[in-house]
């Protein structure tokens, strides 16, 4: 199978930019006082192409696989935990869970190479790649035919989806490690800074980590070009979310990307297809030690910082209302006219409180 990234043309659209600034200037407040709310409407606008932007039907879609690397101890927890979590994202258990009810977003877990049999199920899609990646210290974590099939699932998943948003969520023992090694590869940062605790491991356990990816990185020095190093060093999880990102952007939804190993696959599909970062929205500045530099490299400006570093699309989901609310200024906040209010008369009125 040989997945063809589809072409994701530039949004830059300097008329449709004027027009929604111009909205958001004439709305009844101070210039510029709703901060980044108002740079959220206006990318809102820009990606979904109108000056009144609704967002539909959004998607969260929970990326699952299992990791060879997580035998060599770079991970807190064992690999089983995998497969039981997605037991409890399918049964409702889980943070994602809670928060995609709360705010009417749909989940799915796609079961993207997890070291586990599921029972067909609502809200599961089997894309099965293998029982988990091999070991990246001992052979590439997926073959190359692999990786083209799991951009194409990914591709093929959304292309299914309903909505015009689609939230980015993954799971999966050891997929911190994956994130540190294509962010080192594809940034050229070193990997000690490219690395951190991920579910929890202490100061002891983070060098190991951080000597073991060095190694990784040392045994696939050839894997340069983007669709290598993914194959070389990712994991089935991210593979296929870089072809969701690929497909969703192409469609022109708004991609909501969730933490450090979302941003990832961010970082991989933004390699192929530069163009891709246009359509993205950061939910937020994770806890890991890696994100924030991952974010600084791609210019992000992530709507949260709350310490957090679960992964699953919690931070997209926690995010999303932000969403919500920038379209709704954009389309129902009254502009200066509509409302009969004068702007000079309340902008007097605003510099006497302030005095």
């Amino acid at each position: 199978m040989t997945f063809t990234a589809p072409i994701i043309d530039d949004i830059t659209q300097p008329a449709l930019a004027a027009r929604l600034q111009h909205l958001l200037d004439n709305k009844t407040k101070p210039l510029g006082s709703l901060g980044q709310i108002e740079r959220l409407a206006q990318r809102m606008g820009l990606i979904l192409g109108t000056e009144a932007p609704v967002l539909r039907e959004p998607q969260l879609v929970v990326f699952a696989g299992d990791h060879g690397l997580a035998a060599r101890g770079v991970s807190a927890y064992p690999s089983d935990v995998t497969w039981q979590m997605v037991e409890n994202f399918l049964a409702g258990g889980a943070a994602v869970s809670v928060l995609a009810r709360q705010h009417g977003i749909g989940l799915t877990v796609v079961d993207c190479g997890v070291r586990h049999d599921f029972a067909p199920r609502p809200g599961l899609v089997i894309a099965k790649l293998g029982p988990g990646t091999t070991d990246a210290l001992e052979g590439p974590a997926m073959t190359s035919e692999q990786c083209q099939a799991a951009l194409a699932n990914g591709a093929a998943l959304v292309q299914e989806l309903p909505g015009n948003a689609l939230l980015l969520g993954e799971m999966g023992i050891g997929n911190t490690s994956a994130a540190s090694l294509l962010m080192s590869r594809l940034t050229g940062l070193d990997i000690a800074d490219c690395t951190g605790a991920g579910t929890g491991l202490d100061a002891a356990a983070v060098q190991h980590k951080i000597g073991i990816l060095r190694a990784v990185l040392e045994r696939h020095a050839q894997a340069q070009a983007p669709l290598d190093a993914l194959a070389a060093l990712g994991g089935f999880e991210i593979a296929t979310m870089v072809g969701a990102v690929l497909q969703a952007a192409a469609e022109r939804r708004v991609i909501v990307v969730d933490g450090f190993i979302a941003t990832s696959a961010v970082l991989v599909a933004s390699h192929l297809q530069p163009a891709v970062l246009q359509r993205c929205v950061y939910a937020h500045r994770s806890g890991e030690r890696g994100h924030a530099l991952m974010l600084a490299h791609l210019k992000a400006e992530p709507l949260l910082d709350l310490g957090l570093r679960l992964g699953e699309g919690s931070g997209a989901a926690l995010a999303w209302p932000l969403l919500q609310s920038a379209c709704a200024i954009l389309r129902e906040m009254a502009s200066f006219e509509s409302a009969g209010v004068s702007r000079q008369e309340a902008s007097a009125a605003a510099q006497a409180a302030v005095r």
